[in-house]
């Protein structure tokens, strides 16, 4: 079974989301504490802890995660105006859970990355 994290419980619908989109490959859904008006994560269903465990077998994965954020970031109406994709990778990264994750970032602009 794979290492429980929120994560999987989301998929797994064990814990109540707004999920936007699922399939057999990635979860969406509203994070529960948006930095913007528009703050979506996606994830594969396959745990991945972080960006450095990604492997030559999780391309497709990671492609589709960027093809799901662009059909959100439409669905959203902010594909135009423009977003921010993000995705941290350990502590000094500021990765908060240990399966990977895109935020997806809109409806506003949106300052710089790092001062």
């Amino acid at each position: 079974m794979a290492e429980e994290t929120i994560f999987r419980k989301i998929i797994d619908k064990e814990i109540p989301s707004d999920t936007l989109y699922q399939d057999e490959y990635i979860t969406a859904f509203r994070d529960i504490s948006p930095q913007a008006p528009v703050h979506i994560l996606i994830i594969p269903n396959k745990l991945i802890p972080t960006a450095n465990d990604i492997e030559v077998e999780d391309e497709f994965l990671i492609g589709k995660m960027y093809s799901v954020a662009k059909l959100l970031a439409k669905q959203e109406g902010i594909a135009d105006s423009g977003y921010r994709l993000i995705m941290n990778c350990n502590n000094d990264g500021g990765q908060e859970v240990y399966h990977i994750h895109l935020h997806l970032l809109g409806g506003k602009r949106i300052g710089k990355l790092v001062s």
